[in-house]
């Protein structure tokens, strides 16, 4: 199978791209270019310059000679139109896809894209997935992925300094959890053994509450780590969030997004695939290097995530 790759490049893309080498398929790797590109070339990619993040290259063309494509979004945290971000893209992929011979699309979504309203983070995802959906002469896989374990490197900084995590999730509160490892090998089977379905959705996490998470963490690491929920609702955060880290637009899609997960609104069925990396595992092997590493080199520019653990 001819597999056209977006972000081949990116932490997911990169592994999608060695895997379905690996399997015999012919893959056109979409990028702009770079030492991570050349590395994929000389494994057996054909290189395609370009990005549908930013619109540029000669798009309409990427899709030309496939029989297949894997999509993904770039998050911009730093963008001023977060939500409009997600439809731009999508309206690039309808637009190059229509009139393509791609048959089968595999698109990492994620947690939440089945709702409509303010959700946040996920709300950009649904108007992903309503744009794609839109290809009526394609079989369509929505790949939904719960949180990025390797995200958790983010309060390295705060275990080494405080011992505890803080973020806005409830307590109480499950959230999906997956390693990109598991993304990609996942997408990569879609490939190897599409069902046929015209539309089809596979949640992609495993549960846990951030006390779990920073139980385990503890036990990695050799010393207790707790965690700590920071309200959103709480004028104080607010305003430090504001004054310290970010504009008033990031405020309500990170409270939108808080609020869609502690409310219940965004979860996952108990029916979604095993998947081989627990947060037990990934701690281990992956995690407790990066805490040890950061234990070396000192401290950091401060972070909302290392103020809300030390707050």
């Amino acid at each position: 199978m001819r597999i056209a790759v977006v972000g081949a490049t990116g932490r997911i893309g990169a592994r999608l791209t060695e895997n379905l080498l690996a399997k015999g398929h012919s893959v056109k790797a979409l990028s702009r270019g770079g030492p991570a590109l050349n590395a994929l070339v000389a494994k057996g990619a054909e290189p395609f310059f370009g990005s549908f993040d930013t619109g540029d290259g000669e798009l309409g063309r990427f899709f030309d000679d496939a029989d297949a494509a894997f999509l993904m979004v770039k998050t911009l945290w730093a963008a001023e139109d977060f939500h409009g971000h997600y439809p731009a893209v999508a309206l690039r992929f309808f637009d190059a896809l229509r009139d393509s011979p791609v048959k089968l699309v595999v698109s990492l979504t994620a947690m939440g894209s089945e709702l409509s309203g303010n959700t946040g983070h996920f709300q950009g995802f649904h108007m992903l997935d309503q744009i794609l959906n839109r290809l009526r002469d394609i079989n369509l896989v929505h790949l939904q992925g719960g949180w990025f374990m390797q995200d958790l490197a983010r309060w390295s900084d705060a275990i080494v300094r405080h011992n505890r995590i803080g973020w806005t999730l409830a307590p109480d509160v499950k959230a999906p959890w997956v390693s990109i490892q598991d993304i990609a090998d996942f997408a990569a089977n879609e490939f190897d053994a599409p069902t046929g379905e015209h539309r089809s959705v596979k949640q992609l996490g495993i549960d846990y509450t951030m006390a779990e998470i920073a139980a385990i963490i503890g036990r990695a690491v050799g010393r207790e780590v707790d965690y700590r929920f920071v309200d959103m609702r709480d004028r104080e955060v607010e305003t430090v969030f504001r004054e310290r880290f970010g504009t008033l637009d990031r405020w309500v899609y990170d409270k939108n997004t808080a609020a869609a997960l502690n409310d219940g609104r965004v979860k996952f069925r108990d029916d979604r695939p095993t998947l081989p990396t627990t947060i037990d595992a990934f701690t281990r092997d992956t995690l407790k290097p990066l805490i040890e590493k950061a234990r070396t080199d000192g401290v950091k520019p401060e972070t909302f995530l290392t103020w809300s653990s030390q707050r």
